[in-house]
């Protein structure tokens, strides 16, 4: 089988998309992980189907890299509202269904807007807080990030006897001046750091809102630079934006 497929990244997390408005395109968890290796396929993060859904303008389908299905991916959701601009699908405004529900976005000076879930709390741990952004986050604030052991120390946790069973991400947060954070992160499914993770730097924005952060915080990561936009509401959070750009590098074929 010949497929047409589309390379996107969004700050650095980079993703195999495919057209699958014909829902012509039945992909084992060996082809989805095949595709995303970066040896011998096209190389990815993760792999996203935009098809159709009744009510949304779209459906975003989504995979972890290991080729098994996963939660929401806020950097995969902007480049896969980018890719529906691409295709005609929407215009400057996109409503479309992922695995943790609905989903708003806009398109405005070259950036992506994707509106997330909303979030109703965030948990504190003994070194760190825990929250749900459409897929789980374990956030610990750290000093001096760039000298972090990321791979080892997010593997420890995500293997842990907490997180073991369903896996967790893993982001290490640096405090910065002037309302900013830098942040890396341990992905589970690519069970490595990655150069950017949507999910991740919302969860990591919004627990810095409790350390007095405003929004919108901006957040620097191995990729290069993202936003996120909140509304606090007791000790939850309502309107909370991720903002960054989504590029399209590449269409080809490949043999499946």
């Amino acid at each position: 089988m010949e497929v047409t497929f589309y390379k996107y990244q969004g700050t650095g997390n980079d993703f195999v998309v495919l057209d699958n408005r014909t829902q012509a395109i039945q992909l084992s968890q060996e082809q989805v992980a095949f595709l995303c290796d970066r040896r011998k396929g096209v190389g990815a993060d993760g792999l996203m189907l935009l098809q159709p859904r009744e009510g949304y303008d779209f459906e975003m389908v989504y995979y972890n890299a290991d080729g098994r299905p996963s939660s929401m991916c806020g950097n995969g959701g902007r480049c896969l509202v980018a890719f529906a601009q691409h295709l005609g699908v929407v215009e400057d405004q996109a409503y479309f269904i992922a695995a943790d529900g609905p989903h708003q976005a806009f398109l405005k000076d070259g950036l992506v807007h994707l509106q997330m879930k909303d979030v109703d709390a965030v948990e504190d741990l003994a070194e760190a807080v825990f929250l749900d952004t459409g897929s789980p986050h374990y956030v610990k604030q750290v000093n001096a990030l760039a000298n972090v052991d990321v791979f080892s120390e997010g593997r420890a946790v995500r293997y842990s006897d907490r997180f073991k069973a369903e896996g967790t991400n893993v982001n290490f947060v640096e405090h910065l001046p002037e309302n900013k954070l830098f942040v890396r992160t341990y992905e589970r499914g690519v069970e490595d750091e990655t150069f950017s993770c949507g999910t991740g730097v919302t969860a990591c924005a919004l627990a810095a809102s409790r350390a007095g952060y405003e929004s919108p915080v901006h957040i620097k990561v191995l990729g290069g630079e993202l936003q996120v936009s909140f509304e606090r509401e007791g000790s939850g959070f309502r309107n909370v934006f991720l903002i960054g750009p989504a590029v399209q590098v590449f269409k080809g074929e490949i043999s499946l």
